[in-house]
């Protein structure tokens, strides 16, 4: 039986971040592992999965979660809303390690799991914060501080694009991680979430929507990128 950390789970790590089109080193796989490791020992006292399966770790996961990694900036960046046990905002650290990363999540014991796991894996320029999204918001040291906005805790799209709006830097991405997607799912979101900052004062139409739609190897899921940027021309247009 393949276990967490064994050869044979970094090989599907590996092979599966190649059909991806990003390369996995054995440093990588080896603090994916430590992750992984610690992520299932940790989810016996507190809650942070409901997938344990090994298969389903390494898939739906650590691939699931470094999908972006070729749309991301290896410099820049990154918060993380809604981190729970790690994803995306970890891997990501890991795959791309001049980004500087925030991981948010309301729950105390999850942020804990976090910080132990930044502590052992010796990562740099990534702090784990015990926070709601939208009082970060409102503090100077992130309102719009971020390249890139981005979660995978998502109970609703246009919630998440709204939370984030005001973290995001001039020429910033906000990137939302989702499952299948219809194409009028995608025309309601760009309508709302235009309609929602239009009712903060800013330009309509300000935001374009962009779907990178991808299958995670071996489970062979259907999961979509919704990537949110701001309009060429939208501060002309507001000043106007």
């Amino acid at each position: 039986m393949m276990k967490i950390g064994s050869k044979k789970w970094r090989n599907i790590i590996y092979e599966g971040a190649e059909t991806l089109g990003i390369p996995i080193d054995q440093g990588k796989l080896e603090k994916f592992s430590i992750h992984a490791l610690e992520l299932i020992q940790w989810n016996q006292k507190i809650n942070l999965t409901a997938i344990t399966d090994p298969l389903e770790v390494a898939v739906k996961h650590f691939l699931d979660a470094i999908a972006p990694v070729p749309d991301i900036s290896p410099t820049g960046s990154l918060l993380d809303i809604g981190s729970g046990g790690g994803f995306p905002g970890i891997p990501l650290k890991i795959c791309l390690p001049l980004v500087s990363v925030t991981l948010v999540d309301a729950s105390r014991k999850k942020i804990n799991f976090l910080k132990h796991v930044i502590r052992i894996l010796e990562l740099e320029n990534i702090r784990a914060l015990h926070v709601r999204a939208e009082d970060f918001a409102k503090k100077p040291e992130a309102a719009r501080q971020f390249d890139v906005i981005i979660s995978r805790a998502l109970s609703s799209m246009t919630m998440f694009a709204v939370t984030a709006i005001p973290f995001l830097k001039k020429d910033g991405v906000i990137i939302a991680m989702k499952g299948p997607l219809s194409d009028h799912e995608i025309r309601t979101l760009g309508s709302s979430v235009n309609k929602g900052s239009g009712a903060q004062g800013a330009a309509s139409d300000k935001f374009e929507v962009h779907v990178k739609r991808y299958a995670l190897p071996y489970l062979n899921l259907n999961r979509s990128m919704v990537c949110l940027k701001e309009a060429e021309g939208r501060e002309q247009r507001a000043e106007g």
